[in-house]
């Protein structure tokens, strides 16, 4: 959040993580963790890798970190006190760091010389086991394998581009190369010591990031010894690791929650400052989101002075070797509604060139608002294997197997990466470790069972559609639900009870009955694609109703790799050849018009279309798509409502066909139910300084954070004196709806906003009223001259929120306005509002 974690957000740091990333943080905040770290009631030395990231750079430091009893806190006394004796903590740990350095380092080399080699964790993602140090993995057999090593990474937000990996892991085999999946976080959560300080010893001036990431992307174990020296032998010095990368991009261009830490770290290497606009250092080129254009000398030099300091920043921190050793190609998730379409992609294949890794694939960009299967397919089946069995397998024989040899007829059941371990009643057994769950799915922990305290329809009665209105209340979790204006509120949504019931007959499942799952160790070889870690996809033990309620995705289409798992559990041979006909690439009519125009989801596949399926729990629950949490931008200040957040919500229906999961489950709520729900950052931030203006659009439920920051100016200048609220910046919003008299959501707040002078201009655009349809983007062109003071001049803040198409459109009359009125082209335009985007004045929250 930028500011010193509080005690409550510590204690959850310290229940979830071993390591922390500490950027550009004063020693106030360091010491803050010192003064803290008594919260777990340990005696034990504290061994943290803490990282501190400042301009210039510093070098890392490991420091031993000893817990301090309650006594002695109680001793201290006051915060500032406590502030002290941390701060005086460091230092002294500080002067002992050069003596500890170098006898552990010294200890460390000579550990390595007396066991003759290092070692690590056999088949695991992190490369490490609990304790920091490494085990042993087995030698590679390279008749079955002549591809070697295939290390597969995935950055995932809702557990597709992880699906991707497993689908690449599982042809591994058949292609000539030993697959091992890896969750980005882990790259940057890594636990083996031993590794980290190999790398940093090997590596001359490579800084702890540069030796973290390596001590993953290029470990030894998973290197291949290819290369040949002049006597013929492999050299190891000579080998190489291989990585497939993929990215999906989540928002307006991000990361995915599991990729944030590793893109923070990739863009200081790589030197690559603007993710947004993607430039090749000592280049004259660049890499546009927005479809490839290039960007001019004349454009660089127009870089303001802030721009440029801190590119010199990122560039003085890149480094153009460090990857010389890896062998990669990326695949990306994105949709081309949205204008940084691929963006994280894009980014990590250049990122990756950058640090001297070698492209050996030419880079997939799948599109999810068209055919994301599609590219896949063809991506993997005509690009990627061919280039690395041309590349890497050449001639050799790859041995089949036993299944292979007999064909893919086999109906035995595909393997599955946990066990179901079915409880007594009345057995109390502890819930399983949190690093054995995906971190895809850490929001079912972090959720907090919240009631509703108000509920009110806003649209007119006249109108058929919904917009809800609610309020929660959060006064009970304040340590884990605490949210700042216009963040985000994740809803986990539940499944009907009658679609749990059928489902749960149609396979024979009993619902009350409770399992905890466990991770499959007895299904893994030699090829085995992943460790333990994260291979749990949600907390358990629970109960089967639970299961299916809450975690399993019943009404949602299945994509059609789900229906070709499902396939071989159908009994009735006319059942599996529709399915796996469907799941084919020339099946992708049939599945587009009978699965998804058809809403047909994994409930109505198993109870009515293929009845004769028969599937162990474990392995339906392999199958069935996860549950995601639903998004809604909060519509309250924290500061006017600290304990409770409200939501804007339209409810989604069509007729009797179809009825929007999340909306449908909400709108059957009343006042007094429990809704499960956690906070999620968003990027809307009110800029800090009181007299820049604020630019909104938000036509329909995109108005929530625009409500949510007319509320936080309005308790500003309720607090400011006469003055000061002459000198708090206007504030315009751009509203848009159907119909004034049915549509017009939050009209008798705004007004009031409008009459005590917090809104200083309304704009209203209702589409239905006149012949012609008029939207925002339409009132705005009118305005241009005005809008063009209010950003070039004035400094103002946009802030954007709706659907893709409305902005988009938004974004575009932008463009217009600033080309025409400051003068400049339409690229420099476009530019101009890239620019506005990195520094967040310009904020877009969009959805599909």
């Amino acid at each position: 959040s930028g500011s010193t974690p509080t005690p409550a957000q510590w204690r959850q740091l310290l229940d979830s993580c071993k390591h922390f990333v500490i950027y550009n943080r004063p020693v106030e905040y360091i010491s803050s963790y010192i003064a803290l770290v008594e919260v777990k009631a340990r005696v034990e030395a504290y061994y943290c890798r803490v990282r501190i990231k400042s301009q210039p750079a510093v070098p890392n430091y490991r420091i031993h970190i000893f817990a301090m009893s309650s006594s002695i806190l109680e001793n201290i006394g006051s915060p500032t006190a406590v502030i002290g004796f941390g701060a005086t903590t460091l230092l002294l740990l500080g002067t002992t760091y050069y003596f500890l350095k170098s006898s552990e380092e010294q200890s460390s080399r000579d550990g390595r010389r007396g066991s003759g080699s290092s070692s690590i964790s056999s088949g695991t993602a992190n490369n490490g086991t609990a304790n920091g140090h490494a085990e042993k993995v087995k030698e590679l057999d390279r008749s079955k394998y002549p591809g070697g090593h295939l290390t597969i990474y995935y950055g995932s937000q809702t557990g597709t581009a992880q699906m991707f990996a497993k689908q690449i892991a599982s042809e591994c085999e058949s292609h000539g190369f030993c697959p091992r999946i890896v969750d980005l976080q882990d790259v940057v959560d890594n636990e083996d010591v031993d590794a980290i300080d190999e790398q940093e010893a090997a590596f001359a001036n490579l800084d702890g990031d540069g030796a973290l990431i390596r001590a993953t992307l290029s470990h030894p174990h998973y290197r291949d010894a290819d290369a040949e020296t002049k006597d013929g032998q492999s050299s190891q010095s000579q080998s190489r690791s291989k990585a497939l990368f993929f990215m999906a991009t989540y928002g307006e261009g991000e990361p995915t929650d599991n990729a944030q830490q590793f893109v923070e770290m990739m863009k200081g290497k790589s030197g690559i400052s603007n993710i947004y606009k993607i430039e090749t250092p000592g280049a004259e080129r660049s890499i546009s989101s927005g479809g490839g254009s290039s960007s001019n000398l004349e454009e660089k030099k127009a870089e303001d002075d802030d721009n440029m300091a801190a590119t010199a920043s990122f560039m003085s921190g890149r480094n153009a070797t460090f990857l010389n050793d890896l062998d990669y190609a990326v695949f990306g998730l994105g949709n081309k509604q949205y204008e940084h379409y691929n963006n994280m992609s894009r980014f990590i294949d250049a990122a990756l060139e950058q640090c001297g890794a070698t492209r050996v694939a030419a880079i997939g960009l799948g599109d999810d608002d068209d055919d994301l299967e599609g590219d896949f397919e063809t991506w993997k089946d005509n690009v990627l294997w061919p280039s690395l069995t041309d590349k890497y397998v050449k001639g050799a024989a790859v041995v089949k197997t036993k299944k292979e040899e007999g064909g893919v007829t086999s109906l035995s059941l595909p393997s599955c990466p946990y066990v179901a371990e079915y409880l007594k009643t009345d057995e109390n057994v502890a819930e399983v470790d949190q690093s054995l769950i995906q971190t895809s799915a850490k929001h079912y922990s972090q959720a907090e069972d919240c009631p509703i305290v108000a509920r009110r329809e806003l649209r007119d009665p006249s109108d058929p559609g919904s917009t809800l209105h609610m309020e929660i209340d959060i006064s009970k979790h304040m340590d884990t639900m605490k949210y700042q204006t216009a963040d985000n509120l994740g809803i986990l949504p539940k499944n009907d009870p009658a679609t749990v019931e059928a489902v749960a007959n149609a396979l024979n499942f009993d619902l009350d009955a409770r399992f905890q799952l466990q991770p499959n160790t007895t299904d893994q070889g030699d090829s085995s694609s992943s460790s333990s870690k994260h291979t749990l996809p949600f907390p358990t033990p629970c109960t089967i109703r639970t299961c299916l309620t809450q975690y399993c995705d019943l009404a949602g289409p299945p994509r059609r790799s789900d229906l070709k798992q499902l396939a071989p559990y159908a009994r009735n041979p006319i059942d599996r050849k529709a399915l796996l006909r469907m799941s084919s690439k020339e099946g992708k009519a049939e599945y587009k018009e009978k699965i998804v125009e058809a809403y047909v989801g994994i409930a109505d596949i198993v109870t009515r279309l293929c009845t004769s399926i028969e599937i162990p729990l474990e392995h339906f629950i392999m199958v069935c798509p996860r549950l995601q949490p639903r998004y809604y931008t909060i519509s309250s200040s924290s500061t006017v409502f600290p304990k409770t957040i409200h939501i804007t919500l339209a409810v989604l229906e069509d007729g009797v066909v179809f009825k929007g999961l999340c909306s449908g489950h909400l709108a059957g709520m009343k006042t007094g139910d429990m809704v499960r729900a956690f906070v999620r950052e968003s990027t809307f931030r009110l800029p800090k300084q009181v007299e820049r203006p604020l630019l909104m659009f938000g036509p329909g439920t995109g108005i929530a954070p625009m409500r949510a920051m007319l509320q936080e100016r309005s308790h500003q200048r309720k607090n400011m004196g006469v003055d000061q609220q002459q000198q708090q910046g206007a504030n315009i919003l751009y509203f848009g709806c159907k119909n004034r008299s049915m549509d017009y959501i939050y009209h008798d707040e705004l007004e009031s906003f409008q009459n005590e002078g917090t809104l200083t201009e309304l704009h209203l655009a209702f589409s239905r009223e006149q012949a012609q349809k008029v939207y925002v983007q339409h009132l705005l062109a009118k305005n241009a001259k005005d809008t063009w003071k209010l950003i070039h001049d004035d400094k103002a803040s946009i802030f954007v929120c709706g659907a893709v198409k409305m902005g988009a459109d938004v974004d575009h009359a932008l463009q217009d306005i600033i080309s025409a009125e400051g003068g400049m082209s339409r690229e420099k335009a476009k530019a101009y509002l890239n620019k506005m985007t990195a520094a967040g004045r310009f904020v877009q929250e969009l959805w599909c």
